[in-house]
């Protein structure tokens, strides 16, 4: 009889779920303006509707990749990794639930910042900037993204310890997120670094779809 994962609609749900939370990654430093936010001139990119789209592309990209997380963990649930799974499955959760208020700050708080410096000369909104990119927001980011990695990290030992197909799927993932922190820098030069991660985490993220996918019996 064929794995019951395999055939339900929530198997592929999933695995099409952790594919677009990869495009979405990709979309969000592609599409997000880069610039020099020491300057006056940084008003306008973070006034700009580019802005606010590629943050919303982020928050996307976490939100699916909890639920992309849920079903990696149906996938092994029944095997002798289903507490390695279930804890990749919580930390993914928490950490993304604290991840995203920072999102939100960004891309609305600072466009309507942005918005009311637009015209003037001097960098007084920038004090403004740093107050929303400070304080208990930056503790928050900082302590979801670390969860995130660790569930990335912990998914991937799960992966490979139950033998799903490709085995070491989750590890590029588990890379992508170890790195995320140190690249989310605003500077131009960081776009290119921070697509090249993005690309990683997406790698990761079918990989691990593929898995949930996969037609051979996980280790039991």
């Amino acid at each position: 009889m064929a794995e019951k994962p395999v055939q339900t609609a929530r198997g592929r749900l999933s695995a099409i779920l952790l594919i677009l939370a990869g495009v979405f990654f990709i979309l969000f430093p592609v599409i997000r303006p880069f610039f020099d936010e020491t300057a006056a001139s940084a008003a306008g990119g973070f006034a700009s509707a580019r802005w606010v789209l590629a943050h919303v592309c982020g928050m996307a990209g976490f939100i699916l990749l909890a639920l992309g997380f849920l079903g990696a963990y149906l996938r092994l649930q029944q095997t002798g990794v289903e507490r390695r799974s279930f804890l990749a499955l919580l930390l993914c959760w928490i950490g993304v639930g604290l991840t995203l208020p920072f999102f939100g700050a960004e891309a609305f708080g600072l466009q309507v910042i942005g918005k009311a410096a637009l015209g003037q000369s001097g960098t007084e909104f920038l004090q403004q900037v740093s107050q929303v990119r400070g304080g208990p927001g930056l503790w928050l980011i900082g302590a979801g993204l670390l969860l995130a990695a660790a569930a990335a990290i912990i998914l991937a030992t799960a992966i490979w310890k139950a033998g799903l197909k490709p085995r070491w799927g989750g590890l590029p993932l588990a890379l992508g997120f170890v790195v995320y922190i140190p690249q989310l820098q605003g500077a131009p030069v960081f776009q290119p670094i921070r697509i090249v991660v993005a690309l990683i985490i997406t790698a990761g993220c079918v990989l691990v779809a593929l898995g949930i996918l996969s037609q051979g019996r996980a280790v039991r």
